[in-house]
């Protein structure tokens, strides 16, 4: 799978809805799609707490990212461990090398969902092709299904 490019996005002052698909039935690979607005970890996974849809499974406990998708996932040499939501702190973790472009949501109840991360800088008729494709078929869209899905599933919360 390729690296996310490194070119910074800024944050959007005024925010769309949050982008993301979840799928219904239980998955073969991937719970859904998201499609961040910038590459900026701590605005947009806190819009992500702040705005998932709430359902049986209660609200985002923690979140396990990609380090490549995003511009800030390291502060003093070491991964970002928490992001300021309207909650409050939320724990956030990371595999050093990691380039799966997955956001791993764990939810309150112990349910972890895993969602495939389109990069911010995707045309948008392509992300909506991703975000349709991946979540109705649960698996990766750029034709690499390679992820070592054994390992996310041992990640503890």
């Amino acid at each position: 799978m390729t690296t996310s490019a490194n070119t910074p996005t800024s944050v959007p002052e005024v925010r769309d809805p949050l982008r993301i698909r979840l799928r219904e039935t239980s998955p073969p690979r991937l719970d859904g799609v998201w499609w961040p607005q910038s590459r900026d970890l701590q605005a947009e996974a806190a819009d992500l707490i702040d705005n998932f849809p709430v359902g049986e499974q209660g609200r985002v406990y923690r979140l396990l990212y990609s380090r490549p998708d995003w511009d800030d996932s390291v502060v003093a040499g070491r991964g970002v461990r928490s992001v300021q939501a309207r909650r409050g702190p939320v724990k956030v973790g990371s595999f050093p090398s990691d380039d799966t472009h997955l956001m791993i949501v764990t939810m309150a109840t112990g349910k972890r969902l895993r969602l495939l991360v389109v990069p911010s800088s995707t045309d948008p008729g392509e992300a909506h092709r991703q975000l349709l494709a991946a979540a109705r078929d649960g698996r990766m869209t750029d034709g690499s299904d390679d992820t070592d899905w054994a390992r996310w599933d041992d990640v503890p919360t």
